[in-house]
């Protein structure tokens, strides 16, 4: 096993110690061996289930190795300074390895920075952080396929009628240009075959007349709603739904439910969570990328635990945990699974 960044750190402090007096380092050292590793855990909300499974099964994991997991979290998906402080509290309260799905990757690159500088192992969940290397390892999904996977799906689903679509594409911000949300989009409008995407790492230089418009949601149901509802009344011939996860997508259908619309409008979405697989079930959602939280969680544990960083996957910056498309209705030539299986694997 390769001792971390952390681990060397103590080490060095000892033997600065053993050279001021030898009675005193072992009293540090007894101290040191009976201190449980301190890991941290942040998330962008403590109220959205994807970020409450993620640390039930972060804290779950950590119970088993004897790890003692400090969680934290922003008020929002959005909140930035919420997250810079729980960094900085982490840091003050001697964590080896903090957990963080990075809310706004560009932002928090100088904290996250800041950590590692201090001896702090960052280990991004969920988030790449932007430039992915800021962190010093990355578990999560790959966003671009669970993308790809929804606009197949959707460019599948309405054949002929695609090249008549009127899309409404339901984000988490208003530009910040969060890599989840970039990579979903990207990877939703290749999927459709929207063959002007612009720069793939920037939201909103698409070029295609099918693209009616964005809105911001926070990935949460009540600005969902809100969400569709300007977008409706805009241009009231939207047919095709892409939101960021399931939550914007409830809320945009109960917007399009209310005005009768349920049955012109298709809705993909991502993540994979039961609440949402039901809703595949119930003709909600049409189809939806299950991605697979507790892994995230569980492998942070797990590496901050070892010391040893999880690698990327090949062809990747990051560590794949995983997306499966959730559907009733497949589509030929897209791998999916249906909501038999879905239920059977989803979380929250």
């Amino acid at each position: 096993m390769t001792p971390n960044r952390n681990s060397v750190m103590r080490l060095t402090v000892l033997a600065a110690a053993l050279a001021l007096t030898t009675g005193s380092v072992v009293a540090t050292a007894v101290v040191a061996q009976d201190e449980p590793i301190k890991v941290g855990l942040i998330t962008k909300t403590e109220v959205n289930p994807f970020f409450v499974t993620m640390r039930n099964a972060a804290q779950a994991k950590a119970d088993e190795l004897g790890v003692e997991l400090l969680s934290c979290a922003g008020e929002s998906d959005s909140d930035t300074p919420g997250q810079i402080s729980c960094i900085e509290n982490q840091i003050a309260a001697g964590v080896s390895t903090i957990l963080l799905t990075p809310g706004d990757p560009i932002a928090l690159a100088d904290t996250v920075q800041a950590a590692r500088d201090a001896g702090v192992v960052v280990i991004a969940l969920d988030t790449q952080m932007n430039p992915t290397d800021v962190a010093d390892a990355t578990l999560a999904t790959d966003n671009f396929q669970a993308g790809l996977f929804i606009g197949q799906w959707a460019l599948g689903t309405l054949g002929d009628e695609a090249a008549n679509a009127r899309i409404a594409l339901l984000d988490v911000s208003d530009g910040k240009q969060i890599t989840t949300e970039v990579q979903r989009d990207q990877g939703f409008m290749t999927g459709f075959g929207i063959a002007d995407v612009g720069d793939p790492t920037l939201l909103y230089d698409e070029v295609d007349p099918r693209i009616s418009g964005y809105a911001a949601t926070d990935g949460n149901q009540e600005l969902g709603r809100t969400a569709m509802e300007n977008l409706l009344a805009a241009d009231p011939t939207i047919n095709l739904v892409y939101t960021i996860n399931e939550p914007a997508a409830a809320g945009a259908y109960e917007a399009i439910a209310a005005q009768g619309l349920e049955d012109q409008i298709l809705i993909v979405s991502v993540d994979g969570g039961c609440p949402g697989v039901q809703n595949v079930k119930d003709g909600i959602i049409g189809a939806t990328s299950m991605q697979f939280p507790l892994r995230m969680a569980q492998q942070g544990v797990e590496a901050a635990a070892s010391g040893v960083l999880p690698e990327p996957s090949e062809g990747l910056e990051f560590t794949n945990t995983g997306v499966v498309l959730i559907t009733d209705n497949p589509v030929e030539g897209v791998e999916s699974q249906d909501t038999t299986w879905g239920l059977e694997n989803c979380w929250g």
